[in-house]
């Protein structure tokens, strides 16, 4: 059965992101003074004693976004409360009663769920009489709270809870996979999500900089629950010209770490950039298994073979090149579940664990096939093996010196863990321990590697 919705609507800049990430118990919504942050519907799964329901923010109701895009702001606040089975009216006790919180009192006239006016900023005690002047709209009940001074949560989830339906359901079911699509602005991330929901899940424009928050869209394919997470289109940091985008660029981030697999977008048209290169970093540094998704491929198929895109890619990320490539156009949903079936894939190849035996004979052999060079007059040898984690596949090496083995060694062993191994298209970690010491000696091969001169990128077009 699924989890009672629960609905956050109100008018611009009373609070309602700071009571969503408030009762969600973490920072979800971008909170910023500025009108209009919040766009799309965003999502958490809330639990209350034993008992579950879905807790959504909502843009503010009777804004006209700066960027034309209040239709399609109406639109979420509209499916969120179709859906909805309670809503929470917030409103702002410290500024008082507002022309726009008439408006949306009459909007809410036509709603058949109970609805909460909830009057946020009572700060204190003494500031509760101030909130008393809403009692005119008529509704239900009046709960005063401060989401910045934590108080009246409890009062507030038992007025919820009091609410809600009866059979409200169990947890949410446990998410099989968790994919963050990242990439530069205006790749079609957003379009990805709503083909892959089969709804107008998030907010689709040409309009750059559309998707501010990172959005967790849950999905339910073949009895299994998908998280997709929606980011912020990230620009150059001399680029980022407000708290706004700031806070964009740092959730896109999150959403990397907290990942299973990253979806790395990019527009067949553009050539690749320096964002792009940060981005391949960020998810190189956090051990993520990561696909290269070219989009809008219908708009450049007639030019350019994917072989030439795929070399393409493979010269400018040499470090990525065990990442595998799709080409969707994601407008029209082709190949969109093909690269949902390889992040499963791939998950599956991070998830995997090897036994102490196999990992050994694999190295066994490859330093029969190749012996490691001599340094400092001494040979490096590795006198045992072990995978001590999944998420990423962790492997430690316990070794005669770890500073004896170069990283051109290092890099041929992780090709060898990569081609003997199911970890042929995931990141590895590898790490080098003195038999004789606790302490670890060397990290990933990939942070041993030299810095490679600057040569003239390789391009396809001009920009």
């Amino acid at each position: 059965m699924p989890l009672p919705q629960v609905v956050i609507v109100g008018r611009p800049n009373v609070g309602k992101s700071s009571l969503f990430n408030w009762l969600a118990g973490r920072r979800i919504a971008i909170v910023d003074p500025t009108a209009g942050v919040t766009r799309d519907r965003l999502t958490a799964p809330i639990q209350a004693g034993d008992r579950f329901f879905e807790l959504t923010d909502t843009g503010g109701i009777g804004i006209e976004d700066q960027d034309n895009l209040t239709e399609h702001i109406e639109r979420q606040i509209q499916a969120a409360l179709d859906r909805a089975d309670l809503v929470l009216f917030v409103v702002d006790a410290r500024s008082g009663l507002a022309p726009l919180d008439e408006e949306v009192v009459r909007r809410l006239r036509s709603v058949s769920v109970p609805v909460l006016c909830v009057a946020n900023k009572c700060d204190s005690v003494e500031m509760e009489p101030q909130a008393l002047e809403f009692h005119r709209f008529g509704l239900e009940k009046l709960i005063p709270v401060s989401a910045l001074q934590n108080r009246g949560k409890a009062a507030l989830l038992d007025e919820i809870l009091k609410r809600l339906p009866k059979s409200d359901g169990q947890p949410q079911p446990e998410v099989e996979l968790k994919l963050a699509i990242v990439g530069r602005r205006n790749t079609g991330k957003s379009t990805f999500i709503n083909s892959l929901a089969q709804a107008e899940r998030v907010i689709v424009s040409e309009v750059a900089g559309t998707t501010r928050d990172s959005i967790d869209v849950r999905i339910e394919q073949d009895g299994k629950t998908i998280v997709a997470i929606d980011t912020a289109g990230v620009r150059k940091k001399k680029s980022v010209r407000s708290d706004i985008e700031f806070y964009s660029v740092s959730r896109a981030e999150r959403s990397i770490r907290r990942a299973d697999v990253v979806l790395l977008f990019h527009d067949s048209k553009k050539s690749i950039s320096q964002v792009d290169k940060q981005l391949a970093g960020y998810v190189l540094e956090n051990h993520k298994p990561a696909i290269f998704v070219v989009n809008k491929w219908d708009l450049l198929k007639k030019q350019l073979k994917t072989g030439e895109f795929a070399d393409y890619l493979r010269k400018v990320f040499p470090s990525l090149d065990y990442v595998p490539i799709a080409f969707i156009t994601a407008k029209d949903g082709k190949n969109v579940q093909a690269v949902v079936n390889l992040a499963q894939n791939l998950h599956k190849q991070a998830s995997a664990r090897v036994g102490t035996g196999d990992l050994n004979r694999v190295v066994k052999q490859a330093l029969a096939n190749q012996s490691p060079p001599l340094r400092q007059n001494r040979q490096p040898k590795v006198f045992y093996t072990t995978q001590v984690s999944a998420n990423p596949p962790t492997i430690v090496l316990f070794t005669n010196g770890p500073k004896l083995f170069d990283p051109p060694y290092l890099r041929y062993l992780e090709k060898t863990f990569r081609d003997q191994l199911p970890f042929r298209e995931v990141p590895i970690k590898m790490y080098l321990r003195h038999k004789g010491h606790t302490e670890t000696a060397a990290t990933t091969a990939a942070a041993k590697r030299p810095r490679a001169r600057k040569k003239k990128e390789p391009e396809l077009w001009n920009d």
